[in-house]
């Protein structure tokens, strides 16, 4: 069967970083910010950005490109003969399916706040009520079944156009408004009047924040937020890589697709922190910021129930990007895995990600007595410690190996393909730093990682 092809470079630009954005980078990247010094660790997080996940990234595209495969199948065309390379294509997939039962059940809260904003329902309540009106959205059973479905159908639907009728030009026209309306957001937020404090701590770096903060924190925080921004280690990157040619090479295309990131996680800190700052709230909440927090702060805002609606469409179409972006790799695994044709991937795949995904949706009521790091522990949490904790990290070391290793693919295989094409090279003297330097770092994050979450 001919491998299908994305029809144009901004397809594939904006398809990559619709994978790599998502919620996290709307609501984690701010209120990471908010606890390490502001402006001081947006400075040193897009110097390691620059020099771990960029790295990263062009590996995942290069083996993805030369392949011509999905992750599940990609290691068979490139890995010497009685290797077990492979192993990782099937870990890859199951990471991806992973992802999605919890991601799915993400998107469906945002989904269901964003037509609860846009219908009115949180105007005129109490900071409680709203408080109270998220508890009750996630014991809701049929409204946590009935989102949860309609993010995983979308998927299948987008998907089933195949990737240039369906998964590109959706993508495409989704990824472009979300950045227009973000945009829109990130002006009305600047003009919000008391939001002047929190741009100058956004904006403006300060040795004192940094000290105050601990710079040992804030340099494993910007390590950690500039790896993981860009869901890395899954292959994720590798499928969009397989879908190119090799007009351009793939440093170039990974910074392009790292700056898009950068510019979406940047500009929802300038739509959080002035309307936080404005209305003394606390930026490092977490997810209560998003379901809790900011719809009490669009209450009290001129126009919030618009300007809430237009948030949560934005956020909406951040998770979605990733959804379709996730499901398209699942489905071109079960193709080149059974055979099947796109039309029975999708069906096969959307039945089974939505019986998958009804532990996670059910967490919070039939199945609460499942708590598997302890009381007020959820099935959510166990499926994101597997993906960010251990999967993401792990994968991204063994795509470093693989490329750097003579036991792999190797430097020079990696070289040739990655350097295929007009634009940035990757340079001789980065074999050392990418060989000996970036394995033990990524290993590292993984260690931090996990001994953090337990402590």
């Amino acid at each position: 069967m001919q491998r299908e092809h994305l029809g144009s470079r901004l397809g594939f630009i904006l398809l990559s970083a619709g994978c790599a954005i998502g919620i996290g980078n709307v609501y984690k990247f701010p209120y990471i910010t908010g606890q390490n010094g502001g402006g001081i660790f947006v400075l040193i997080y897009l110097v390691f950005l620059l020099i771990l996940g960029i790295p990263v990234m062009t590996m995942e595209f290069a083996v993805g490109r030369a392949a011509q495969k999905s992750p599940a199948a990609m290691y068979q065309e490139l890995e010497p003969k009685g290797s077990k390379w492979h192993l990782h294509g099937y870990a890859c997939l199951a990471g991806c399916l992973l992802l999605l039962m919890s991601y799915s059940t993400i998107s469906g809260w945002l989904l269901n706040y964003f037509v609860s904003t846009a219908a009115g329902k949180f105007v005129g309540m109490t900071p409680s009520d709203v408080s109270s009106a998220f508890i009750t959205m996630r014991s809701d059973i049929p409204s946590q079944i009935g989102y949860t479905a309609v993010v995983v159908i979308s998927g299948a639907l987008v998907c089933s156009g195949g990737v240039q009728k369906g998964l590109e030009r959706i993508t495409k026209y989704m990824m472009l408004a979300l950045l227009i309306i973000m945009i829109v957001l990130a002006v009305n937020s600047v003009l919000t009047p008391g939001g002047k404090e929190g741009l100058a701590f956004y904006l403006l770096p300060s040795i004192d924040r940094l000290k105050e903060a601990g710079a040992g924190q804030v340099l494993v925080a910007a390590m950690n937020q500039a790896f993981f921004t860009l869901s890395l280690g899954i292959g994720g990157m590798a499928i969009f890589g397989s879908y190119i040619g090799k007009e351009r090479s793939l440093l170039g295309e990974a910074l392009n697709v790292g700056i898009l990131d950068t510019f979406v996680a940047f500009t929802s800190g300038l739509i959080i922190f002035p309307a936080c700052f404005a209305y003394d709230v606390e930026v490092s909440s977490g997810s209560s910021l998003l379901f809790i927090t900011l719809p009490n702060v669009f209450n009290n805002l001129p126009g919030g129930q618009i300007w809430g609606a237009l948030f949560f469409v934005f956020l909406s179409f951040a998770a979605l990007s990733t959804i379709f972006a996730v499901f398209e790799n699942i489905v071109s695994c079960t193709m080149d895995l059974f055979g099947w044709s796109r039309k029975k991937a999708c069906l096969i795949d959307c039945v089974t990600l939505l019986i998958l995904s009804l532990p996670c949706a059910l967490g919070w009521t039939v199945l609460s007595g499942i708590q598997p790091f302890g009381e007020g522990s959820t099935i959510m949490d166990l499926e994101d410690f597997l993906v960010s904790n251990c999967l993401l990290p792990l994968g991204s070391l063994i795509f470093v190996l693989f490329c750097t290793s003579k036991k792999g693919w190797g430097w020079g295989n990696f070289v040739n393909e990655a350097n295929s094409g007009r634009g940035p090279k990757v340079s001789k003297w980065m074999r050392g730093y990418l060989t000996y330097v970036l394995p033990v770092i990524i290993f590292g994050i993984f260690l931090y990682g996990v001994y953090d979450f337990f402590n």
